[in-house]
Formats: structure tokens, sequence, C-alpha cells
């Protein structure tokens, strides 16, 4: 018999299985995961995970029962190496052929290589996968271990953060003249250089890597010349959508696999979700590809409901969230539109507790609560009501922000 194939074994993979069901579906639903693991969530990976504070519970979406009892059929350490859209088949790594009736792609992303002598030495690290972490935290977890961080994205500030505080030290070389400027912009991403700096993490801007040096393994990186001594090395410069099935299958793809606003790709009874999925947001109106937990979390969900032939749009206003040391963060909004969008704070900046607001033509298109909480529906509730709101007001502490929605 045919029925739902999912393929991937992440948050997108698992929560479209759950919806499934949920919904009513009574028909045989697959789920092809490439990794000895049923499907599991990322967050944690660099986190509690990494730390030693959360077990597997924290990371595993369902207990293998779960599956049992609900019948979902999940294929781990299989790979998906072939889909036909006219038989409506998907072929696996061992030859063998499966049939769908409608097809999800959750394949995920891969971590961008770094292209540079010595990134294939052992102890080189990337961080995407759940072996990934268990590596990772087998060797911080002791402390007095040397991380050398290329790239300050989100991935390598969390694990910046944790190595820190298992009492390692921690070098961060980064080819920009401020972290997490590309999302947030020089004086947010400041607040974050400032954070880790405070924590004793050696974050070096404007730099260059040249190589990694090592012979039986890496001991070290090359950067402007000079070696910074390393017992692990960990590359974190981004992450590429995996298309590559559904480019040979003969699917639409532009970074990423191109959808519409109900994830439907190009190829009939073929839908994409979760980070492989370049959709077009029915708001921005153009086309948006999110490697978030929330995007995943939210898009295979719609995904599901749309294999079942009900009416749904991925119209999830992009969230996001970060922990590191003391500072707890909440992102909420369209990264498109913060590029040229003028930042408005309230509260105190310097200690780490405030809310930031990036306001283009007068309206909120992000809000980003720092150490403040209880307060993420109402950011987003100012998003989604495209109202032009009084900048003096929005700064202003001593103005309930609730008071700023529009009735």
């Amino acid at each position: 018999m045919a029925g739902m194939v999912i393929i991937g074994g992440g948050l997108a993979a698992g929560s479209a299985a759950q919806t499934l069901r949920e919904q009513g579906y009574d028909g045989e639903v697959t789920v092809i995961a490439d990794e000895p693991y049923t499907p599991y969530q990322r967050p944690p990976l660099s986190k509690g995970f990494l730390k030693g504070d959360e077990g597997l519970d924290a990371v595993i979406l369902h207990p293998d029962d779960w599956y049992r009892e609900q019948r979902v059929d999940v294929r781990t350490a299989t790979a998906a190496t072939g889909i036909d859209v006219v038989a409506h088949t998907v072929t696996l790594a061992d030859g063998s052929t499966l049939g769908y009736d409608k097809l999800l792609l959750a394949t995920g992303a891969t971590p961008r290589a770094l292209p540079i002598a010595g990134h294939d030495l052992p102890g080189v690290h990337m961080l995407r996968r759940l072996d990934d972490s268990k590596d990772l935290h087998a060797q911080l977890a002791g402390g007095g271990k040397r991380l050398v961080l290329i790239g300050s994205g989100w991935i390598g500030m969390e694990v910046a953060a944790t190595a820190r505080q298992l009492g390692n030290e921690v070098t961060i070389l980064e080819r920009d003249p401020v972290p997490l400027a590309v999302a947030l912009g020089d004086e947010m991403g400041t607040v974050f250089r400032r954070l880790h700096e405070e924590h004793g993490v050696d974050l070096r801007t404007s730099v260059n890597v040249e190589r990694i040096e090592g012979t039986d393994r890496a001991t070290g990186v090359v950067v402007d010349g000079e070696t910074v001594p390393a017992d692990l090395v960990l590359i974190g410069v981004g992450a590429v959508p995996n298309t590559a099935v559904a480019e040979a299958a003969g699917i639409e793809v532009d970074r990423g696999i191109l959808t519409d606003a109900s994830l439907r790709t190009s190829a009939p009874d073929v839908l994409a979700a979760g980070d492989v999925a370049n959709a077009m947001h029915p708001v921005l109106k153009q086309r948006l590809r999110s490697e978030h937990w929330a995007n995943a979390l939210n898009s295979g969900p719609v995904a599901a409901r749309v294999m079942l032939g009900q009416e749904a749009v991925h119209d999830a206003i992009p969230y996001f969230y970060t922990d590191q040391y003391d500072l707890g963060m909440e992102l909420s909004g369209y990264a498109p539109l913060m590029k040229d969008a003028r930042l408005v704070t309230r509260g105190d900046v310097g200690g780490r507790e405030f809310i930031a607001f990036w306001v283009a033509d007068g309206k909120v298109v992000a809000g980003m609560n720092v150490n403040v909480w209880d307060v993420n529906e109402t950011v987003q509730k100012l998003i989604a009501s495209g109202a032009r709101i009084d900048t003096a007001a929005l700064a202003d502490a001593d103005v309930a922000l609730d008071s700023l929605v529009p009735a």
C-alpha cells in the first residue's frame, strides 16, 4: 500500500507525522530517517544536552512506544536516494522502493564546509546531529580544554557559552567586525560580544582564518599569521539545505526547495517543510527559508494538513530563542525587513534587561526580548497588526506594551 511518506528525521518530520494522526488520518505513515534515531529536535544539542543538564528525553520527540501505538513506521539509519515523481515512489539506499500518495521532504540542512587546509583533521568538529553533540560533550565535559570556534553565529555562540560553563578555554574567530551582526545589526551584536567577553571568551573579529594545523589531529588554528592553540576546533559558518534528492527528481530548487505558501513543491503530491523549504511567505510576499526551531515546529503540521487535503498556509511569524550564560532571549520578526529598520529599545540595554524593536515605515517588523519575560506574545501582536506605532511610547518602559497593540 501507498500512504504518506516523510523523508527526514528532525522536528519538521516528527511534527508532521504527529499531526497526520491527530487529524484522523488512518492510512500508512512512513518516516525515512538517515540517522539511527527517531525524529528529534536540535536546540538542546548546543545547550542543555551538550552541557549534560538534559538527557535524550529532551531531544527525542516521542518514545518508541508512541510510534508503535500510532502505527508510524520509522525506518532509522535509512537513506532515501531517489524520487520518481511520476511513479510516486521513493528509492532507498538498499535499492528497495516505497510508494507514496503524498510525500513530504523534510531533509534539513548540512553544516557549510570550510575549504581550508586541515578542515578534515581529527579533532575538527561540526555540530548538526545528535552524535556530533555527544562527541563534543565527551570532550568538553571535564573542562580544561582549549576550544577554538570558527564563526560566531548562533550555534557557535551557544557552544561557546556551554563550553565556558563546563570550564574550558574558548576562542572565537569571526571574519566580520561584530558577531551576530548579520542577524541583529551592530548594536545588538555588541550586546552578545560583551556578554561573552565578560565570561572570559577571547572573541576576535575582523580576522582571516588561514588553516588548521596538526598532523594526527588538530593542534591549532592559524589566523592572520598567528597560531591559536587548540585541543579541538568547531567550524560553524552556516548551513546548506539538503536539496540533492529533490533536485535530481526535477523538483524546483533555489537556495532550498521552492514551495508555495502551503508548502507545495513544483512536483504533484510532494511538499517540503523545515530547514530545506524556501517557502513563499504570504505576509512578506517573498520567499523565506528559516533554520530555526519554530519554523520546523510550525511548518510540519501545515504540511501534514495540506497532505490531507485541508486548506492551510505557513504564515507564522518567524521565532527564535537562545540561552547563553545568564542571558535568555526571544526574537520574533521578519529578517528581510530588519536590515534597513530603525532600532528602538526599552529597558536597560547595558544591564541586559530590555526589549529591542526593529521599526520600518513606522511599523514593528521584529522584536527581541532579553531577560524580560511574558512579552513575546504582545511583540508578535504588534508585528502582526501592521500598525504604525509611536516610537517614543515604544521606547518608554512606563507605557504598557500591550496598550500599543491596536484594538
